[in-house]
Order: C-alpha cells, then structure tokens, then sequence
C-alpha cells in the first residue's frame, strides 16, 4: 500500500466517531420518561384480575370494589391514598362525562337497587371497559353490558394531568 493512502478500515473508524459525537451533540438531549399515571393505575388493576371478591376485603385475598380501587390507587405508582367507600371516593376529583373517558378514571354504578345512589366503584381501563372487583371477583368488564350500562352513575378523574 502506498504511504499516502489512507486505510479502508482507518476511514471507517473515524467516521464512526465522528458520527457518534455528532448524535451526542445534536441528537435529543431529553431521555427522560414520564409516567401516564392513569395507564399505571389501569395496568396495576389489571394485575389482579382474578382476585376472589370478599365483602369489606382490601387486599388481593379478596376485595370488595371500593377496596380493589383504594389499594389499585395505593400500590400504583401514583401513590394515592383514597377514601374505603365508593360514596367517599364519588365525591373525589373531576366530573368525566363516559365519552371523554381516560385510563385510570372511576367509574360509578348505582348496584344496590336504589336508583342513582353509588354503590359500587370500578377502574376504567379503556375501550369501553373497566376493571373491579364485581360479586364474580376482579373482572374486566364491558361497560355497554345491559345490566351495567342501566346503572352507570358517572365517572370522577382523581388523578391530576
């Protein structure tokens, strides 16, 4: 090889440097990612689908729906500590109407026969679904089902954007 000539791999060494450097300098100078707490929360309450249902129960041995969604809230990565009964957490956050919906929103139904009045609170968890902990144990379950869809209260956004 000739003194003057520079080598094929010499060549693409540097250039590979340089290419390196010029990504460090110009490439995206924020990594950092952030949380979608309402995705957290869902993803968390998905986790426990098929948990039993106990009456008054608040751990995954067994809930009861205003349970499943105060330890779903506690042990995700929001941390939130919510009030025990589903009439103390409708009273919490921003009204939703069921159309603007996100992950990680509560859901609220009139179950015990008096029209209206909360009775039981579930996690929405998208597509017209949520996540709770009904008499059949943490489900999902389709928010458009006749018996739900007739006692559906409304929905209440606890976790501020």
């Amino acid at each position: 090889m000739s003194p003057g000539v520079a080598s094929p791999k010499w060549v693409v060494k540097v250039l590979a440097i340089f290419s390196m450097v010029a990504a460090f300098l110009f490439g995206s100078s924020s990594a950092f990612a952030t949380i979608n707490y309402g995705e957290e929360v869902s993803a968390t309450a998905e986790r426990y689908v098929g948990s039993p249902f106990k009456y008054g129960g608040t751990t995954p041995k067994g809930f009861d729906a205003s349970g499943f969604t105060q330890y779903a809230y506690k042990t995700a990565a929001t941390k939130m500590k919510i009030p025990r009964t589903s009439v103390e957490q409708y009273k919490l956050g921003k009204a939703v109407s069921q159309e603007n919906l996100q992950l990680g929103d509560l859901v609220f139904y009139a179950t015990s026969g008096k029209k209206g009045k909360v009775s039981f609170v579930a996690i929405y968890r998208g597509d017209g679904k949520f996540v709770g902990a009904t008499s059949k144990g943490v489900k999902i379950v389709k928010m458009s089902d006749k018996y739900w869809k007739d006692r559906y209260v409304g929905a209440k956004r606890i976790i501020k954007k």
